[in-house]
């Protein structure tokens, strides 16, 4: 099975990129043009995209937005603006981590094998979490609420399960990086609000009085037990 489709239309980079995770046992093709790439993820299905938003033509967000809809696998996207917008917005189009350029090979690699480790982690013995008419079953990673089946994407399935697991107490930013991703909160990083964001939308929260994933302020976010009918 093919483990990352990289998409990166800077020929050195991108070979400098694939490369240095083929070294590090990983199966990598690197594709240079956004449609082309649209077409080998969606037919070969690799466990990670690794997607340049600055791709010329079809840019990595429309990359983003063609392929989510049929594609569950792990999407990073890779890009040198600094913009908050940018990141929000790739995230929002479902993305599931904005990586910044330069690229510092050994950190890529760290948060790559991250995200694969948690991609393929099955947990049977911790069997499915049930709050009224919310069922989250970590084995075969669906969520259903009110008997329908919920689409999430891998990092929203993730950070769900995380709070559930933890329903009842206070999680800030830095303990849902670090149990997501294994890095700190360093301030700035704005992928765990978007994440909850496009969570409570999905789940039937209220966005201006969230019930069921509560903002506590100054504090960080909380699960509610019995929100959920």
């Amino acid at each position: 099975m093919l483990d990352i489709v990289l998409v990166e239309d800077d020929a050195r980079l991108g070979t400098m990129v694939s490369d240095y995770l083929k070294r590090h046992g990983y199966q990598v093709a690197h594709e240079r043009c956004g449609q082309r790439a649209i077409a080998r993820i969606l037919s070969e299905k690799p466990a990670l995209v690794l997607l340049d938003i600055g791709l010329p033509g079809q840019d990595g967000f429309e990359v983003c937005r063609q392929i989510r809809p049929h594609y569950d696998g792990i999407i990073c996207v890779l890009s040198a603006r600094t913009d908050n917008i940018d990141q929000v917005l790739g995230l929002e189009l479902g993305a599931d981590d904005y990586i910044g350029k330069p690229i510092e090979p050994r950190v890529l690699l760290a948060r790559l094998r991250a995200h694969l480790r948690r991609h393929r982690r099955v947990e049977p013995r911790d069997g499915a979490l049930r709050f009224g008419e919310l069922s989250i079953d970590p084995s075969t990673r669906n969520v259903h609420l009110q008997g329908r089946l919920l689409e999430l994407t891998t990092a929203e399935f993730d950070l769900l399960f995380l709070l559930a697991g933890n329903a009842g107490q206070i999680l800030d930013r830095d303990a849902l990086l670090r149990g997501l991703r294994g890095i700190a909160f360093d301030g700035l990083d704005r992928s765990i609000d978007a994440r909850i964001s496009r969570l409570r939308r999905k789940l039937g929260d209220n966005p201006e009085q969230p019930e069921r994933i509560k903002t506590v302020r100054g504090r960080g976010y909380l699960f509610s037990r019995s929100a959920w009918g």
